[in-house]
């Protein structure tokens, strides 16, 4: 009786002291934002800031993106409390050849050790003008 009544107490302090243990938090800048018109062919990118909003450390385990057209990195992959960091996305207009146009979207998805948010979402939209188009936007070129 003695060693469940010692292993129940050790129990309840490892939960105790796991529950009260500092946790990251994760939070981006922006989760939703638009390209705008981008002409098939061209590359645009954007950087978006990824905050540690917690107390713990936030480890970032894995980055993955909806469609080979996107790509996005994440600079640094741990982040201290209060630290940012910079997440670099680029989208390919032209990846699915110069047929596609039209409006898009596509998202980035972001695994972390947040236990409140294991998964952060950023999506984009853009629309997708044939290749022979002016660009409404020099800085989409």
């Amino acid at each position: 009786m003695k060693r469940f009544a010692l292993f129940a107490l050790l129990a309840f302090g490892l939960f105790t002291l796991a529950a009260c243990a500092p946790k990251p938090a994760i939070s981006a800048e922006e989760t939703l934002f638009d390209f705008g018109e981008v002409v098939n062919g061209n590359i645009v990118s954007r950087d978006v800031a990824i905050t540690n909003t917690g107390q713990g450390t936030l480890v970032v385990e894995t980055i993955s993106t909806s469609c080979g057209c996107t790509t996005a990195t994440l600079d640094p992959m741990t982040l201290e409390p209060g630290q940012s960091g910079t997440l670099h996305i680029e989208f390919d207009s032209g990846a699915h050849g110069p047929e596609l146009t039209g409006t898009l979207t596509r998202q980035i998805f972001i695994v972390s050790n947040d236990p409140e948010q294991p998964e952060l979402l950023v999506e984009f939209t853009a629309t997708v003008l044939p290749p022979d188009s002016p660009s409404e936007d020099p800085a989409n070129n």
